[in-house]
């Protein structure tokens, strides 16, 4: 699994593991930072004279910083996907000497037990978010 900066050509991808419009995804990918996780498969087109590689997203991440803490927007994709960019927040937050923190919803118990592998320990309840409840994680450097 490789992980790289996000371009806007991600923007179809990242919008359907989000699930929401590709606009929004463009919009993120120019105002925070925004990491994806992919693997690389080769080709096998007959008619292409090199082996050409295909790159299939596994997940991304989005934070910012704001308030001496870094705050992950958005995460999305496979656990094990989940668990490998969130630690490019952690790395960030631990190279500027800020915390980090996360908001899961209580649902979602793939990317809590992705936040745990990662390092994060769990904060208490965070505010509801579409109507769900969340748990807030917290990391410091």
């Amino acid at each position: 699994m490789d992980v790289r900066d996000a371009v806007e050509e991600d923007a179809e991808s990242i919008a359907a593991l989000a699930d929401v419009p590709a606009d929004v995804v463009r919009n993120l990918v120019h105002d925070r930072s925004v990491r994806v996780a992919e693997r690389k498969q080769a080709g096998n087109d007959p008619n292409a004279d090199t082996d050409a590689l295909e790159s299939e997203l596994l997940g991304f991440v989005s934070f910012d910083v704001h308030d001496n803490t870094v705050h992950v927007t958005q995460v999305g994709g496979t656990k094990e996907a989940c668990e490998r960019l969130l630690s490019e927040p952690v790395r960030f937050g631990a190279s500027e000497g800020l915390d980090v923190e996360l908001l899961v919803e209580q649902n979602a118990t793939d990317l809590q037990t992705a936040a745990q592998a990662a390092g994060f320990q769990e904060a208490g309840d965070g505010p509801m978010f579409r109507g769900a409840q969340t748990i807030r994680y917290y990391q410091q450097p």
